[in-house]
């Protein structure tokens, strides 16, 4: 977190929710995009907050049986849960609201002084009437852009659905504003989408003139027994603590997969009654 954002939280007001009114990432949109997105910034130390009201359209699929890693498949939406629940142990907050409108900070009710919003780049308002003043903004709907409109500089392109016009890290005409996933025209499929958004956070950390190497957990002495310094970013950790690890998690797969995801299937709206 950089010390002009903790700053300018102390200088704002917090919004209903009680969630700071000020952060480092916020991400719009809770599917694999923006939750691989979340993931990685938060890991690095970034304030991060996911604002989301559910209902990403990969809970209406029966089945996903070409995400990497489950060769017999995953119910999406216990996938979904997963990466929820892994950008929250990275650090990541999570808002259930819908975004409304991302403006720049200058341009919002005046609040261009410096002293007052630190280095927050946008306002981000909510149907729940919460602002939140972020310095870097990730949009991660699928088609959904009318909370861009005010923005100068996010150029829309429709090709039937609209898209955000980025190039392929996820940059967009503004400065500080990304977009990744299906939003930013890339495959709709879930592991394309979830590889770009932490592409997206990647390209987003290098800018924010982070010391950011590589997010690697290695084994003890990989650096240190070749006369370096751990790089930022990684960590080492001895036998112990790896077996520590992995027994957690094992703990964790077992109960997450130990029953049938327990929400009904969902369909297309207009399939529903």
């Amino acid at each position: 977190m950089t010390e002009e954002t903790t700053e300018a939280r102390e200088d704002s007001t917090a919004p209903r929710t009680g969630t700071p009114a000020a952060r480092d990432v916020v991400v719009v949109g809770g599917g694999v995009a923006g939750l691989s997105a979340a993931v990685y910034t938060a890991r690095q130390g970034l304030d991060t907050l996911v604002v989301d009201p559910g209902g990403s359209i990969l809970r209406r699929n029966a089945r996903l049986e070409n995400f990497p890693g489950f060769p017999l498949g995953v119910d999406a939406r216990r996938l979904l849960d997963l990466l929820g629940e892994q950008a929250e142990t990275a650090g990541a907050d999570r808002l259930d609201a819908r975004v409304t409108r991302v403006s720049l900070v200058d341009g919002d009710g005046g609040e261009s002084d410096e002293a007052r919003t630190g280095s927050a780049r946008f306002v981000v308002a909510t149907d729940g009437d919460d602002r939140i003043r972020a310095r870097h903004v990730v949009a991660a709907t699928k088609n959904e852009v009318g909370y861009l409109a005010d923005l100068d500089g996010v150029a829309i392109v429709d090709r039937g659905k609209a898209y955000v016009d980025a190039d392929e890290r996820g940059r967009t005409g503004v400065d500080g504003l990304y977009a990744a996933g299906r939003l930013a025209r890339k495959p709709h499929q879930a592991a394309v989408c979830a590889g770009h958004g932490a592409e997206v956070a990647v390209t987003l950390l290098e800018e924010a003139e982070l010391p950011f190497y590589h997010d690697w957990v290695a084994p003890e002495g990989y650096f240190t027994d070749r006369d370096r310094e751990v790089p930022p970013g990684c960590e080492e950790i001895d036998a112990a603590e790896r077996e520590a690890r992995e027994a957690t998690a094992l703990d964790a797969t077992r109960d997450r997969f130990a029953e049938p995801h327990p929400d009904p299937q969902e369909t297309h709206p207009s399939l529903e009654e």
